[in-house]
């Protein structure tokens, strides 16, 4: 086996034909080229594996398996990862040509174990999305803001997930090793990695926040469904855990029945309201204050 490499990029790819080929591009583009390229294929039933194939650089380790999910696929690629770093791309995001050199930069400088920056939201077509109303700038706006006013990142996580996703994550090998595995969760296995990484490494994990080195792609085809309440309840789950755990044991039992109650007066609130005003519960208002009815009732149930 030759010299290990500096950083090992680990991309876990599921029937992404049509947009890994950039992903691969802007990786084997990048102004710091002592890395190697680790994909996972998790059982793609598309031409994916054709696309990977079709790169003959020497750096580029391609691996098959059966479906197993995004969280076990990127265990996987960081098993067989050889370099000092870390660094994770989903199959359809795209990083920006310094980024690698960059961040490799802010973790020396600032003694940084895992550092991400912010990101560019882009369309199944590569167009940014620039509209400052649009619902997605909205949501991550906000988080930012949270971020800027707390000026930590630890109480900015717990109001949301303003890393947005696990290709932003890089880190050293040894902080992944001693952080991992990603959970089983589909939705927000790096939300909860996040947070394990904050709790292991306090002051070691790195906001670039003026920094936009990896452009989001945001799916057209997406739709408020199943995924929209699943990855509501694993928000909910993830909030309530990671909160008690920065607080000390003797007071727990006031954080969790009072954080209950927030929840079941949020949930007849919404009931209320409904009664009040039955107009309200026709079209999208309404069906979203049901949905949020619906989470927390079984949120409810669960913290009971």
């Amino acid at each position: 086996m030759t010299e290990s490499p500096l950083i090992s990029v680990v991309i876990p790819a599921y029937n992404h034909e049509r947009f890994i080929g950039a992903a691969i591009d802007s990786v084997l583009h990048q102004s710091c080229d002592d890395f190697e390229l680790i994909i996972v294929d998790d059982g793609s039933t598309d031409n994916t594996a054709g696309v990977i194939k079709s790169y003959s650089d020497v750096r580029l380790h391609y691996y098959y398996q059966d479906n197993q999910d995004a969280y076990n696929t990127i265990n996987r690629g960081i098993e067989r990862a050889r370099g000092t770093y870390i660094s994770i791309l989903n199959s359809d995001d795209v990083y920006e040509t310094q980024r690698l050199e960059q961040l490799l930069t802010i973790c020396r400088d600032k003694n940084a174990v895992c550092a991400f920056t912010d990101v560019v939201p882009i369309s199944d077509d590569g167009d940014i999305f620039t509209d400052q109303g649009f619902g997605w700038n909205i949501w991550h706006q906000s988080n930012r803001e949270c971020y800027f006013e707390s000026k930590d990142l630890y109480t900015a996580f717990l109001n949301g997930n303003f890393m947005v996703t696990t290709s932003n994550l890089f880190m050293t090998s040894e902080a992944a090793r001693m952080v991992r595995p990603f959970a089983p969760l589909r939705y927000l296995h790096d939300y909860d990695f996040i947070f394990r990484m904050l709790l292991a490494f306090p002051g070691k994990v790195h906001y670039a926040a003026d920094l936009k080195l990896l452009q989001y792609r945001i799916h057209s085809g997406n739709t408020l469904g199943e995924a929209a309440i699943i990855g509501r309840e694993q928000d909910q789950e993830l909030i309530r855990k990671y909160l008690l755990a920065v607080i000390p044991p003797e007071l727990q039992s006031y954080v969790s029945t009072g954080s209950n109650r927030l929840v079941t007066l949020e949930q007849e609130l919404c009931r209320v309201k409904r009664q009040l005003n039955p107009s309200e519960t026709q079209g999208v208002k309404g069906a979203l204050c049901a949905l949020k009815s619906a989470v927390k009732t079984w949120v409810g149930k669960k913290l009971s």
